[in-house]
């Protein structure tokens, strides 16, 4: 057998060594300054583990982590069927079927600062283009907490699902056609065939999905504080926001060490996913 040849690593030294610098020294920091009260840069004080006991005991931070899981949960199970569905309905129109991704994938270039501007726009009560409809619904997102969150979840699904949709659509193309062609000689339904050849054959894809929207879901800010930042009675206080006042009122000693619960949170539940994906494929 030929030798192990290594010199692959020497093509990928130079990205590691730059996602070291970029990625892990700041976190070392954030880590190191969770350990410490900051009053400036020169005046920093040693606390240990106080700020990590002040916030794990804090009924408020319980409070918004369950409300974090629950938009995150709310989040993949609405975007994840709707872009498979999306992308399914896509296959049927062959090379066309690029025109609706580009279409679908167009909120993925809007900057995350416009998003609730444009949707606080369109749902003005006054001057809205849907906000007039809305109200005469009963639609107040102000001073109720279900329609704050259907808002905020509307706003995420509609810059989200693009990705969702072209991975999708990605994994589908990618199963070869005999598949398809074995499954119609058999006689096989269209549910049959989505979810014995391509939901299976989806996986990759998925698993991706389901990492990349979790993530960027569990730490939702900009759209949440624009909306009502944090309420109606802290209906919409998430895990962010409460990280943002502590940096607004420049304590960041604390804000360093929830800063890091935070990632340590991310981390476990990517863990436990990437884990049981590879106990199912085992």
């Amino acid at each position: 057998m030929r030798p192990h040849d290594n010199r692959a690593w020497f093509l990928i030294a130079p990205a590691c060594l730059l996602l070291a610098l970029v990625g892990g020294l700041p976190l070392l920091a954030v880590v190191n300054y969770g350990f410490h009260d900051i009053f400036t840069l020169s005046d920093v004080h040693w606390v240990g583990v106080q700020w990590f006991a002040d916030i794990l005991g804090s009924d408020r931070f319980l409070a918004s982590l369950g409300r974090s899981l629950l938009f995150s949960a709310l989040a993949l199970a609405i975007q994840v069927p709707l872009g498979i569905a999306v992308a399914l309905l896509l296959m049927g129109y062959g090379r066309h079927a690029v025109w609706g991704l580009m279409l679908v994938a167009l909120p993925l270039v809007v900057p995350w600062n416009m998003i609730p501007m444009l949707w606080l726009g369109l749902v003005q009560p006054q001057t809205g283009l849907i906000g007039p409809g809305l109200a005469a619904l009963g639609f107040d997102w102000k001073f109720t907490g279900s329609h704050s969150w259907a808002l905020i979840l509307t706003m995420d699904t509609w810059h989200w699902l693009g990705l969702v949709v072209v991975l999708a659509y990605a994994g589908l193309f990618a199963i070869p056609p005999a598949f398809r062609q074995a499954a119609a000689i058999d006689g096989a339904s269209r549910w049959s065939v989505f979810r014995h050849i391509e939901l299976p054959r989806l996986g990759g894809a998925l698993a991706i999905v389901f990492l990349l929207r979790f993530v960027d879901s569990f730490m939702i800010y900009t759209e949440a504080f624009a909306i009502n930042a944090g309420g109606p009675q802290d209906a919409t206080r998430f895990l962010s926001i409460e990280l943002g006042e502590e940096i607004k009122g420049f304590s960041y000693g604390q804000a360093a060490a929830r800063a890091t619960l935070y990632f340590l949170i991310v981390l476990a539940v990517v863990w436990a996913f990437v884990a049981a994906t590879r106990r199912r494929e085992a």
